[in-house]
């Protein structure tokens, strides 16, 4: 009887950690994990450090805030003279994993880390915020450098946003809104929030264990759970030895260690004379019903772009439809103005765009009768071409007010920034199988990208992509052989950039650029254009 009780209990650990892809699926769509679910961490509690030669200072003390929301400016909240603070409240660890990562970051990639290092200082104050009060350990923080470098647009291949990288189902469970109009996962607040009731959640799945637990936050707990069982270890270090976990999951924790090791010693690393950006303030209002940005933006002195950046997360010129009170993010010491000013704006001058989605028996003419607007400002804002055939299903935007501008327009895109394809050199001795475990992907995923078929034949020198395609925002452009000289270019009537660019073998994008014009802009007979030609063209 003894020996099943020993058994039994042996057998507790693995019985109880279902993966977390069960759990959750558990919830219908859209709602939060129950609170029973999402473990309760104590609040990480900092004691005085005394700090060393060449390590950055560390704050002796910090202070919760009594209330949910946080307080403003940060300066208010988290005191340090270090633009990049440093804890010591993750555990750090010698192994060669680790090392071999320092090298990098100090050597090869410097380049890149250091513009990582110097971005952290306008989203970490705000990061160890949110983390401060969800009882994560502030150096955690860093985390967000290893998945996105900081980036709150960073896009994958595999669709995971912002700069946490979470996939959509994942986000959904923790409440981050996903549709036409705002993805969440690019908010910074929103985002570290569900980061951190994440991470807390995957911390006691694994019985406080740290380092499985950001191991969980790459490759998902179910794998983690997998591969203790097979390797029989719970040790991070042991699971790295064999191939019970991905490559990219074996280097995830090191990248994290090496850049906390660096971080708490800048000036030794040779990263002394960074030039860290500005920590990222602002306050909060809130729109009552759907407003345009461009309008905000002008009651706080700024331009639209610059409101945008406080917002990353709004896809499009004007908060979603339909969503009262809106908490919009604008200008430090903005707020009362904007409050005053607001407050004197009729409901039905907020937000001059309407978003029309097209049913069968639309057409625009019925459409202009209705919303009282003409024919010809509904063809421009949405550049029809063919005013007859009017796709069931799509979007018009329409304007509701005279004098609107082209911000709609530029706006039907989403601004997320893409990764692009990864793509590898064939070396001698390469074959599909250490490839496909160099980069975590599989046999037939290569075969797939690169169609090859069942053929095990590479060659040295062989160029293979090694991801999933990303989508391009950018035009590809044809690059010229031949020296290129300036052109100017007078426009004649009925030109196009897509005739002209036709005529001198450039792309129409690329005149865009050259001459600075939006995409709906209108060539006037008359207007020159600069143009970048081959020597060889003849103006």
């Amino acid at each position: 009887m003894v020996k099943y009780i020993l058994i039994l209990l042996l057998l507790l650990p693995f019985l109880g950690c279902q993966p977390a892809q069960q759990i959750m699926g558990i919830l219908p769509p859209g709602e939060r994990i129950p609170e029973s679910l999402v473990p309760v961490v104590e609040p990480v509690q900092i004691p005085p450090i005394i700090t060393e030669k060449n390590h950055h200072p560390v704050v002796t003390k910090l202070e919760l805030p009594a209330a949910t929301t946080l307080p403003e400016p940060i300066t208010e909240y988290l005191h340090t003279d270090s633009a990049l603070p440093y804890y010591g409240d993750f555990p750090l660890s010698e192994h060669s994993r680790v090392d071999t990562l320092i090298e990098r970051y100090i050597g090869s990639s410097k380049a890149t880390f250091s513009r990582w290092l110097e971005r952290a200082g306008r989203y970490i104050p705000k990061i160890q915020m949110v983390f401060a009060d969800e009882g994560v350990p502030l150096d955690l923080a860093y985390l967000a450098m290893i998945e996105s470098g900081f980036n709150v647009r960073a896009y994958s291949w595999a669709h995971a946003a912002g700069p946490w990288q979470f996939i959509e189902s994942t986000g959904r469970l923790y409440g981050l809104k996903n549709d036409w109009w705002q993805d969440e996962r690019l908010d910074l607040e929103r985002s570290t929030r569900a980061a951190a009731k994440h991470l807390k959640y995957l911390y006691k799945r694994f019985d406080g264990d740290w380092f499985l637990a950001v191991a969980a936050y790459n490759a998902g707990g179910g794998t983690i759970r997998k591969a203790v069982k097979k390797s029989g270890s719970r040790n991070f270090w042991v699971l790295t030895e064999g191939h019970v976990l991905r490559e990219e999951t074996k280097k995830y924790l090191p990248k994290l260690l090496a850049a906390l090791t660096i971080i708490k010693n800048l000036e030794g690393y040779g990263f002394a004379d960074l030039k860290f950006s500005a920590p990222l303030e602002y306050e909060t209002v809130t729109l009552e019903t759907s407003t345009d940005l461009e309008i905000i933006a002008k009651f706080c002195g700024i331009n639209y772009q610059e409101l945008k950046e406080l917002n990353p997360e709004l896809k499009r010129w004007c908060t979603p439809p339909g969503r009262k009170d809106y908490q919009l993010h604008i200008p430090f010491g903005s707020a009362d103005q904007v409050r005053e000013l607001y407050a004197e704006l009729p409901k039905d001058q907020r937000a001059r765009y309407h978003r029309h989605q097209i049913k069968s028996g639309d057409t625009l003419q019925g459409l202009a009768r209705k919303y009282r607007i003409r024919i010809n400002d509904i063809i421009a804002l949405n550049k029809i071409k063919n005013p007859r055939a009017l796709q069931i299903g799509s979007n018009l935007i329409l304007p509701l007010k005279e004098g609107f501008t082209t911000l709609p327009t530029n706006a039907l895109e989403d601004s997320y920034v893409r990764s692009q394809r990864k793509i590898y050199k064939v070396r001698r001795g390469d074959s599909l199988w250490s490839i496909s475990q160099r980069f975590s992907v599989t046999q037939k995923q290569l075969r797939v990208w690169n169609k090859l078929g069942w053929s095990n034949l590479l060659r040295p020198g062989q160029i293979l992509a090694v991801s999933k395609a990303g989508r391009h925002t950018i035009a590809k452009v044809k690059r010229q052989k031949e020296p290129s000289r300036k052109l100017i270019y007078k426009v004649i009537s009925g030109d196009t950039l897509w005739d002209i660019g036709r005529q001198f073998n450039v792309a129409a994008e690329q005149i865009r650029r050259w001459n600075e014009l939006s995409r709906d802009h209108i060539l006037q007979p008359g207007q020159k254009l600069t143009l970048m030609v081959s020597s060889s063209q003849q103006g």
